[in-house]
């Protein structure tokens, strides 16, 4: 177990060094594209030879510094991406020669028109259905427009070949990211929950993403062989705890830590960070720009209305991880995601007849002993 926990500490540290690797990316001529959301379409950048970032604050700190622009009671995701820009504390924004920004929901619509004063940011109109076929239509259209963009600020042109190459390796990287986080079906599971987290946080931060999944693949066959070889000893009977809601990484992950000092087992991660991009392949049989539009306007997000499918998901992935219980995470005034939480309990509850527990919290560490005590209860009444 030892060399295994050494190999997902390496994976893990892909952040440390991706400032260092940055600076070598931009004094190598190659073009920075930042995002927020897993919304804005990477094969896109990847094919116009640029290299694409998260940029998401997950951490407290630049808050104060939002609120001098911004309401207190916003989102904390909201408040510390703009912090982290408007301090110039944050190297991925620094360091990224465009902006994308997209409007799923209006306190980034906002923060957007804050940003356009400090960087260059294209926004894309997400339509805010995904059941119709003007939808699709438009969807199309804000895909051919970040291209016409990328093309334009970059001086170059996107092919339709160097596209589909990137479809390509987009969706490997995706296949060996669900092979990875699918070892958590056994039982007991032959990964920890935030093994398995750390890994796939630090995938964002991986620009070269050939040796990157090359460890992925490698630590896949060795938790196989030794498992295999009985020589991985997982605890058993810990309670199956599936996890949904707003993204987890930076400060949230304190809940990730409470769950498992609990006593319980994180098997899924629904979040956008997780299972909720890598689940679904994009065709690479049909006219690129269509198969961008119909994978990416269907990702299971609050924003849609209705959101079927991420209860779809929800089902699916319950059943696949034999989940015994669902915690449902919510940011602070995210309006969409917390209007949701009765259908995810009804799911839970009612359909799959397991237990839920909706949390609410921010980046701060002031609801520690709240959280301990409600998640210790739930894996108690689990176990």
């Amino acid at each position: 177990m030892e060399h295994i926990e050494s190999m997902i500490r390496n994976l893990a540290k892909t952040r440390e060094s991706a400032i260092a690797d940055l600076q070598k990316l931009k004094d190598a001529g190659t073009k920075i594209v930042g995002a927020y959301c897993l919304f804005a379409p990477t094969e896109l950048i990847t094919a116009a030879g640029a290299v694409p970032v998260s940029l998401c604050g997950m951490t407290n700190e630049p808050i104060a510094h939002a609120e001098k622009h911004m309401p207190r009671n916003l989102c904390p995701l909201i408040k510390s991406s703009y912090g982290y820009a408007v301090t110039g504390t944050c190297p991925y924004f620094y360091y990224s020669d465009l902006i994308v920004g997209e409007t799923t929901c209006d306190g980034k619509k906002k923060m957007f028109e804050l940003l356009t004063k400090i960087a260059p940011v294209h926004v894309m109109r997400l339509p805010q259905s995904n059941d119709r076929q003007e939808d699709m239509q438009a969807w199309k259209q804000e895909i051919i427009r970040l291209k016409n963009r990328i093309e334009q600020d970059f001086g170059l042109t996107i092919t339709d070949e160097a596209l589909r190459q990137a479809i390509k390796e987009k969706n490997e990287e995706r296949r060996v990211y669900r092979d990875m986080y699918s070892l958590s079906k056994h039982i007991p599971p032959l990964l920890h929950g935030s093994q398995v987290h750390h890994v796939l946080h630090g995938s964002g931060y991986a620009f070269d993403k050939a040796a990157q999944l090359a460890k992925v693949r490698a630590l896949i066959d060795e938790v196989k062989n030794m498992a295999d070889r009985g020589k991985i000893i997982m605890p058993a009977g810990r309670p199956r705890i599936l996890i949904t809601g707003c993204p987890v990484g930076g400060a949230t992950e304190k809940i990730i830590s409470i769950i498992e000092e609990s006593g319980g087992e994180i098997v899924c991660f629904e979040n956008c960070g997780g299972a909720k991009d890598r689940e679904f392949l994009v065709d690479k049989t049909i006219d690129p720009y269509d198969a961008l539009t119909r994978k990416y306007i269907n990702l299971a997000c609050s924003c849609m209305s209705p959101n079927n499918a991420r209860i779809e998901l929800l089902s699916r992935l319950i059943d696949e991880y034999r989940a015994q219980g669902v915690i449902d995470v919510v940011l602070h005034a995210c309006h969409t995601y917390n209007v949701e939480t009765w259908r995810v309990k009804e799911l839970a509850q009612k359909n799959k007849g397991i237990a839920y527990l909706h949390l609410e919290t921010d980046y701060s560490p002031g609801d520690e002993g709240q959280l301990r005590t409600r998640i210790s209860a739930f894996v108690e009444m689990l176990s």
